[in-house]
């Protein structure tokens, strides 16, 4: 890939349990400080599970105008949100930078409105046939996220949004750096949202025996690759980035924090909700990225784990880690021990995550991670967060169904670079 049609990301818009915004969102990270907390009574979550990552709150008129906003779901909302700090940060103006033709959105959710859906089916049960809202699809349906920010933005290019489980914002990154290759955009706004936090969602995951229980401590609960690990922590957010062709991006002087060089996906098909044990469809979804950048594996330097901390999915992706790097083991991470689960909004977090510890020259901790599972030997960064200088960085997203995504990134090749000044790195 030449550096004129390279993919650039100069925008980040996170909204996650562990704050607002790409600058505290990675502070937060380095740091250690976690995001999972007690239920709060007077939660819809409060009878259902006893911790989970809940996002800040944001009403309808932070992002929407009084008359678009009534049955709007939490997914979209901060989707909106995410969105419009992704372009502020960008720079970019919709119209005046970039034709809004060029522009294209790939916003994705894992399930949608599933909260407002249920809140109108309850209302049905006790109310009958008329409690049920006409704003219910325009409010809740999975593409709204994307419909709701190319209308807010005047986006008139390519719209879409991918319905893959947990992969789906990561997908919509990988769709974003077809877009620009092929020469659909020179902009894509792209990324993912989801609000799961509701008792039907929350439920399915307990009585499925996902979801980690029986710990005293909120914080403790979410533990990647540790031996006491025994399941996921559900949260809630949102991840939006601006990708650009370089070319456009330096025209306007753009500041670029890391360029997507690479994606893979491929499919276990295996089971409908466990990973194939050896790893072997992820392993190909990893290799494919590193193909198409044409990097070798020993150019990676840092892997953003899926690393959920189920049993059976963090020994799988271990494997699969271990099959593609072989001797050279890149350092290895999973944020989600801070954040928690946002299942269709985590790939689009954590790829901007990798962004920003490649720019910033610092790599995340997992947290929690006491004791490593022999299973799951890896070169992991614990304890604190840890310097590194690298030049190519991994984020993996797996999912119910099979999906794997691999999402690579390497420096921005914009001639203005970001580098964020973060706890970790001693300039």
């Amino acid at each position: 890939m030449s550096a004129v049609d390279a993919a650039v990301v100069t925008g980040l818009g996170l909204f996650s349990p562990v704050g607002r915004g790409a600058d505290t969102v990675f502070e937060a990270l380095c740091l250690g400080k976690s995001g999972i907390m007690t239920v709060p009574e007077g939660h819809d979550l409060a009878d259902s599970i006893a911790f989970a990552g809940l996002a800040p709150d944001i009403a309808a008129s932070e992002v929407l105008p009084p008359s678009e906003g009534r049955m709007v779901d939490r997914f979209v909302l901060m989707a909106l949100a995410a969105a419009g700090d992704a372009l502020a940060d960008a720079g970019l103006t919709i119209g005046t930078d970039v034709a809004p033709d060029r522009v294209a959105v790939v916003v994705s959710s894992g399930a949608g409105g599933l909260t407002t859906y249920e809140a109108q089916a309850l209302a049905r049960s006790e109310r009958g046939r008329t409690a049920i809202s006409p704003f219910l699809l325009p409010g809740m349906l999975p593409n709204m996220a994307a419909a709701r920010i190319a209308i807010k933005y005047g986006i008139e290019g390519f719209s879409s949004a991918i319905a893959t489980a947990c992969t789906a914002s990561a997908h919509a990154v990988a769709e974003a750096y077809r877009l620009i290759r092929e020469g659909e955009a020179d902009v894509v706004v792209c990324g993912g949202s989801e609000s799961p936090l509701n008792p039907t969602s929350a439920l399915a995951f307990t009585h499925a025996r996902a979801l980690a229980q029986d710990w005293e401590d909120p914080t403790a609960a979410s533990r990647p690759f540790d031996r006491r690990r025994n399941g996921f922590v559900l949260a809630e957010g949102a991840g939006v980035l601006v990708i650009e062709r370089a070319a456009h991006a330096e025209a306007r002087r753009a500041v670029g924090y890391a360029d997507l060089i690479g994606w893979g996906a491929t499919t276990d098909a295996f089971k409908p909700t466990t990973p194939r044990p050896d790893g072997r469809g992820a392993a190909g979804a990893m290799n494919k990225a590193i193909a198409r950048s044409g990097l070798s594996p020993s150019d990676v330097g840092y892997v953003n784990a899926h690393g959920t901390g189920t049993k059976v999915g963090d020994i799988a992706e271990a494997r699969a880690i271990r099959a593609v790097f072989g001797a050279h083991s890149p350092a290895v991470s999973s944020t989600k021990g801070l954040t928690g689960h946002l299942l269709g909004g985590t790939g689009a977090l954590e790829a901007a995550i990798s962004a920003l510890a490649l720019s910033a020259g610092v790599l995340p901790p997992t947290a929690n991670l006491d004791e490593v599972d022999p299973e799951c030997e890896l070169d992991h960064v614990r304890g604190a967060a840890r310097p590194a200088e690298v030049t190519a960085v991994m984020s993996n997203s797996f999912a119910f169904g099979g999906h794997n995504v691999s999402l690579l990134f390497g420096p921005a090749s914009t001639s203005r670079r970001r580098r964020p000044v973060t706890a970790g790195r001693d300039d």
